[in-house]
C-alpha cells in the first residue's frame, strides 16, 4: 500500500488516496485475477479467452474513456497526459482486438445473455463517467483506468502467451505521472473529490467485471 504522505493541511495527498483505492477496489483486489483457475488451471485457456472477450466488450470500442475525457478537459498539463494516454490506449484496443480474434468465439456459458447485458450496462456507466459535467470526474475516470490497466494487462499478456500472440509493448503512463497529473488538477476540495470519485468508480466497475468472469468460470464447471 502507498505510504501515508500528507499535504499541508494534514490530509492524505490525492495520489496516496488513488493508490489506496487501487489496493482496495481495483483489479488487484479481486482474487480471480491471480487465480489458478484463470491463469494456470486446466480451464485457463477458455477462462482467459472469456476475459479477453469481455474486456474487449468493455474497452474495445472507440471512443473510449480516455478519448471522451479528453473532450472535457482544458488544462494544458492534463490535456497532454490525456492525449498521450489516448494514443497508448489506441494500441491497447488493437491488442485486445487481436487477442479476441485469436481466442475464437466467446466460451459457451450458462446465463451468457445476462452476462453480456451486464457488461453493456457497465460500458454505458463508464461512458457516463467519462462524459460527466462534474469538474474533475472525467479526468479521474481516465486516471483510474490507466492506473488499473497494469493489472488488467498482466491478464491480457497471459492470454497472449496461451494463444500464441506476440505480447505487445506497453506505452501507458506510469502510475507516478498519473498521480502527479491528478494532484496538479485537484485545485479545490470539490474537484479533488470528483477526481477521486471518477477513479474509484472505474475501479469498482473493473472489480465487478472480475466477479462476473469468476461466476462465469464457476458456471462452466457447474459449481
Amino acid at each position: 500500500m502507498a505510504s501515508a504522505s500528507v499535504d499541508g493541511a494534514g490530509r492524505p495527498r490525492l495520489g496516496t488516496l488513488l493508490c489506496v483505492c487501487l489496493d482496495g477496489h481495483g483489479s488487484i483486489a479481486h482474487p480471480y485475477v491471480a487465480s489458478d483457475e484463470l491463469l494456470r488451471g486446466p480451464g485457463a485457456s477458455r477462462n482467459l479467452a472469456d476475459a479477453v472477450h469481455f474486456l474487449c466488450m468493455l474497452h474495445g470500442r472507440h471512443p473510449g474513456i480516455v478519448d471522451l475525457a479528453a473532450a472535457r478537459v482544458a488544462e494544458p498539463a492534463a490535456r497532454l497526459w490525456l492525449e498521450d494516454t489516448a494514443e497508448a490506449f489506441a494500441a491497447e484496443r488493437h491488442y485486445l482486438t487481436r487477442l479476441a480474434v485469436a481466442a475464437g468465439p466467446v466460451p459457451g456459458t450458462p446465463g451468457g445473455g445476462a452476462s453480456e447485458a451486464a457488461v453493456l450496462a457497465q460500458r454505458s456507466a463508464l461512458a457516463t463517467l467519462a462524459e460527466s459535467e462534474r469538474e474533475g470526474c472525467a479526468l479521474g475516470a481516465a486516471i483510474g483506468l490507466a492506473a488499473d490497466w497494469t493489472r488488467v494487462r498482466g491478464v491480457l499478456d497471459s492470454a497472449a502467451r496461451r494463444l500464441g500472440v506476440e505480447v505487445a509493448p506497453v506505452s501507458l503512463p506510469s502510475l507516478e505521472s498519473s498521480r502527479a497529473v491528478a494532484e496538479a488538477a485537484a485545485a479545490a476540495p470539490a474537484r479533488e473529490r470528483a477526481l477521486l470519485f471518477g477513479a474509484e468508480q472505474i475501479l469498482v466497475q473493473h472489480h465487478g467485471l472480475w466477479a462476473l468472469l469468476e461466476a462465469r468460470e464457476q458456471a462452466r464447471r457447474g459449481v
